[in-house]
């Protein structure tokens, strides 16, 4: 069997006496897709910073293609990250640019590709999203939320990733937009067979973009399984996470008055 794309083995993060991972184990195939479901500040963020080399863990391993990443610095880690893709929570677009260079912005900077070629391939990527040309000229301040998200998935497939991060992509969106992008993302991941993770709070878009689901909880991964069978977990707290219950075994921090 070929080595899982991601394997976690104890991976643990902790800010002074903070512990926010706390042992993390996951195996992750080739094209599936995961997405972790958790509070906030149960380390959703944080992990996928240690993933993508921008935290270094305390302790346990990252591999991405069996090749340990963890702690990697310099060509090593630059090697890593030509693979990744990454869109960004509230899409993180320049706003001194057009939306075409937005979206280019990684060809020209990052791979030296000259402009010219650069453009048609943002121009075509934006098309797989939906956004015509006429757009491509414009600036992000004249996009609304939705098209401003289809311009960050337009970014994050850019270069043909083999791996592909999002984070919260359906935040501030309305239901209806949310679920286009969700579409988006779902057709996007297939049609490069990228393999993905994504963080979020939200529910219908955890169901339509993952084929595995993982529930951190207390630093540690509490549940996973297959998207499918979220509903019947067994676990008292996903089940409460998931129908959104006050009541159950995840105490909120409440300031009293």
């Amino acid at each position: 069997m070929s080595a899982p794309k991601i394997q976690l083995t104890g991976v643990k993060k902790a800010f002074g006496e903070q512990i926010v991972l706390d042992g993390v184990d996951y195996a992750l195939p080739a094209g599936e897709s995961l997405v972790v479901i958790g509070g906030s500040g149960s380390g959703k963020s944080v992990l996928l910073k240690c993933i993508l080399g921008i935290l270094k863990p305390d302790a346990g391993s990252i591999r991405i293609d069996g090749v340990e990443t963890a702690g990697a610095r310099g060509e090593a880690r630059e090697a890593v990250l030509k693979k990744i893709g990454m869109l960004f929570q509230g899409s993180a677009l320049f706003d001194s640019l057009p939306v075409w260079e937005n979206v280019a912005f990684r060809l020209i900077q990052g791979q030296g590709m000259e402009r010219k070629e650069a453009k048609e391939v943002a121009l075509g990527k934006l098309a797989q999203v939906g956004l015509g040309p006429p757009v491509a000229e414009l600036y992000p301040a004249e996009l609304s939320g939705g098209m401003q998200k289809r311009v960050a998935l337009a970014r994050a497939i850019a270069s043909d990733p083999e791996i592909i991060f999002f984070d919260e992509p359906t935040t501030g969106l309305d239901p209806i937009m949310a679920d286009v992008i969700n579409d988006l993302v779902v057709a996007s991941v297939k049609k490069l067979g990228a393999t993905t993770i994504s963080i979020t709070h939200d529910m219908a878009s955890a169901r339509k973009i993952a084929t595995k689901i993982a529930m951190i909880y207390g630093g540690k991964f509490i549940w996973t399984g297959d998207a499918k069978n979220i509903d019947r977990s067994g676990n008292a707290h996903v089940d409460q996470f998931i129908h959104g219950r006050a009541e159950g075994p995840i105490q909120m921090a409440v300031r009293r008055p």
